[in-house]
């Protein structure tokens, strides 16, 4: 599989119809997991969630995959800016902007958000990012695509134990900035 990603990077429209049937099931499951997730009344499906993704990653020609991870790690990656860009469509003033307060008691990233939340981890993530690339990747994939800790692990090249460690970190980090944003608002 490894050369399908070579020969998709090459702008090969036949390889790209190869890849989709072998990443398919996993980036629907993937979609799928993350769209559950999501508060009640939520339109997008993961069918298109799964193609908006495939699309945005085969029709930049910009982008390069070494391998299964980069190439999962890069649909993470689409798939949270298209729940992002979404979230700020639907929260734009024309739409009822601001007008839900964020309620985080009890944070679990990886649970159900609505879009102010998606928004605000979103945001912290880029901060986050500068400060330790790792944990913000360790985020993306499980918060956007909805990866397990063991796969999301496996994809970063790292120990299930370490990745328990940056997630509670991550989460920790994430709340106290979420909070400080908000309580500067």
């Amino acid at each position: 599989m490894p050369h399908l990603f070579h020969a998709v990077e090459e702008c090969d429209p036949q390889t790209a119809d190869k890849l989709l049937p072998m990443v398919y099931d996993e980036l629907r499951r993937l979609a799928s997991h993350r769209m559950a997730m999501q508060p009640a009344g939520h339109t997008l499906q993961p069918t298109a969630l799964v193609h908006e993704a495939f699309l945005r990653l085969t029709g930049n020609a910009d982008h390069t995959w070494a391998d299964r991870r980069h190439f999962f790690a890069a649909a993470s990656e689409a798939m949270r800016h298209i729940l992002v860009d979404r979230a700020r469509r639907k929260a734009a003033v024309r739409h009822g902007g601001n007008q839900v307060p964020l309620q985080l008691d009890d944070v679990v990233i990886a649970g159900a958000a609505d879009d102010e939340q998606v928004l605000a981890v979103n945001d912290a993530l880029h901060r986050l990012a500068v400060n330790d690339v790792k944990a913000a990747e360790l985020v993306k994939l499980r918060f956007f695509a909805g990866f397990t800790l063991v796969e999301a692990a496996d994809l970063l090249g790292i120990s299930e134990r370490t990745a328990k460690r940056i997630w509670s970190y991550a989460r920790a980090w994430l709340f106290n900035e979420i909070q400080r944003t908000r309580n500067a608002a």
